[in-house]
């Protein structure tokens, strides 16, 4: 009972903050003077005037240039940073410079905004690395999807849909910096470290040496979480007493995961005039995470009588989860993490329960439960209009959206967009299993999902890991570098030139007989395409894994 109660306190503070959030950040987007300049012009016309940007309007094609131009130099500068960290300054522990692959693998998966890590954290980059590089582009990252996000959102209002780099400026200036720094003082306040100091060396109680692992961990943590980053300073994440010292950080991180995600349904609903759509898609992805939440609960209880670090007994398997949070935090934990897509993980994802293991990774293959820094949104509108187009077709009627027609361009877009995750998700796993099975810890179904679950991870810039992958080689490098590349950018580019074709229409007048997206029924029909599009893309691949090993426990 307790358990339950501090999850329904922690997800009804997601709850209360999400429509003041998402109306904040409509203000920030809003091309309107705003009360906000005066506190954030002062930076952000030195940004913009340094980048000689100005403040005009770009086509879906210019937008999407900028984005594809500026990420690629981006990584190539990161790239170059990790093969010469041994080289830089502070780098007291030091780590040698990454070898190419592996410095290859990690430089696109932060700047995708995936966080997947082929190395243990704070062995594997210095203080250096972690703060020029890797900060920096869990900046960076979500600021580009938040800024295409709204983007889209503009397209679709018929507005024009703005300029990235001053997006991206306000991005940063206005929502990721002040709230990661205030929540930086928190998590320090709460015992998270913040140094520059080598690692720490101890004698222990057998009178041996040790080594402990510190750093400016507190700084790295907020922006992490908010950012939708995941990436773990230590090799275990927020498994980590450092990461993630007490509860009450815990549920911060989990407040912070949510943050953005929840938020933007309510920015879209003012920026498109339809503050009641935005709540029935709230709602949508709400019900959905609700699904989930309460199947990996179901899945996790299952077991022998346990008790947690508060002394209730609850009943379940501990198999992996921090005895600190116990059953129920860990599993709402790793359902807030693929669900956001944010990756970060409190507990080892490789010992949840096959179906408490198959509502994570249902989250990453469905890329619509709220989601990323604006990623999530788009995919929700593009399951959106595919709703109304299909309503459309049942009555034999040009589908509306927003006073604009979804017309053949429109739709051809949206069915490549729809076949781009499955195909980098399913595609690569089939080759994986085929090509290097001795990499696989488990040959059984547990070994398929746990192939499944990295593509899953990377193809849905999430990055949290199944584990039991020896994945530190070329193969798994190279493969899991591409998919996050094209998972992320594909989409980006084919929704953003749906946004251009739309926002390039005439308004057509609303009658009696136009679809309301903004009602209870279709709140249905949204979530009915979803799971009916999910279940036939990953149904049959969820049989041979997931599905097959509860069956045969």
């Amino acid at each position: 009972m307790f358990a339950l109660l501090s999850m329904g306190i922690t997800l009804g503070l997601v709850l209360l903050l999400a429509q003041p959030a998402g109306h904040y950040m409509a203000s920030v987007f809003n091309d309107a003077p705003s009360r906000l300049d005066r506190w954030f012009r002062w930076i952000e016309r030195p940004l913009l005037s340094l980048g000689g940007v100005k403040h005009s309007n770009q086509t879906w094609k210019q937008y999407a240039g900028s984005v594809l131009v500026s990420n690629l130099v981006m990584i190539l500068m990161v790239y170059t940073l990790f093969r010469l960290q041994q080289y830089l300054p502070l780098n007291p522990a030091g780590i040698p410079n990454m070898e190419p692959a592996l410095a290859f693998n990690t430089a696109i998966s932060f700047m995708t905004n995936t966080n997947l890590q082929h190395y243990s954290g704070e062995s594997g980059l210095s203080y250096f690395s972690q703060m020029v590089g890797i900060v920096f582009m869990m900046f960076t990252a979500p600021a580009t999807a938040l800024s295409v996000s709204i983007a889209f959102i503009r397209g679709l209002a018929g507005l024009p849909l703005g300029h990235f780099f001053s997006d991206l400026v306000r991005s940063i200036t206005r929502i990721l910096l002040p709230v990661s720094f205030l929540f930086s003082l928190i998590f320090v306040a709460l015992g998270v470290p913040q140094t520059l100091d080598p690692p720490a060396v101890v004698q222990t109680l057998e009178g041996g040496v040790q080594h402990i692992a510190r750093g400016p961990v507190g700084s790295f943590l907020s922006i992490k979480e908010l950012g939708n980053n995941g990436g773990g300073f230590f090799g275990v994440n927020s498994a980590h007493p450092f990461e993630n010292p007490n509860a009450l950080s815990n549920a911060l991180q989990i407040i912070l995961m949510l943050f953005i995600g929840t938020a933007l349904p309510f920015t879209y609903g003012i920026m498109v005039g339809s503050i009641k759509q935005g709540r029935i898609l709230f709602m949508s992805m709400g019900l959905l995470f609700l699904l989930l939440l309460g199947g990996a609960l179901g899945a996790e209880s299952q077991g022998n009588p346990v008790f947690d670090s508060y002394g209730f007994q609850q009943a379940g398997s501990m198999e992996g989860k921090e005895a600190r949070f116990g059953i129920a935090q860990s599993t709402l934990y790793a359902v807030v993490t693929t669900a956001s897509e944010t990756g970060a993980v409190n507990t080892m994802h490789d010992t949840l329960t096959p179906l408490g293991g198959m509502a994570a990774l249902s989250a990453m293959l469905l890329n619509t439960v709220f989601g990323g820094a604006g990623a999530g949104l788009m995919n929700v509108l593009m399951y959106v209009i595919v709703g109304v187009f299909l309503c459309g077709l049942m009555i034999g009627r040009t589908p509306e959206f927003l006073g604009k027609k979804i017309e053949a361009r429109e739709m051809k877009l949206l069915a490549v967009t729809l076949l781009i995750h499955p195909v980098l998700i399913l595609i690569p796993t089939a080759a994986a299993l085929a090509a290097v099975p001795e990499t696989i810890s488990n040959p059984g179904f547990h070994g398929i999902t746990q192939v499944l679950y990295e593509y899953a991870s990377s193809a849905a810039n999430n990055g949290s890991g199944f584990e039991g992958l020896a994945d530190n080689n070329l193969f798994w490098n190279m493969s899991t570098a591409a998919v996050m590349y094209l998972g992320r950018f594909l989409s980006m580019i084919t929704l953003l030139a749906v946004a251009g074709s739309l926002a390039s229409k005439a308004r057509i007048q609303e009658t009696s007989g136009t679809l309301r997206t903004d009602s209870r029924g279709f709140m249905v029909i949204l979530l009915g395409t979803v799971l009916v599009v999910g279940a036939l893309t990953f149904f049959p691949v969820l049989v041979l894994g997931p599905i097959a090993e509860y069956l045969t426990l």
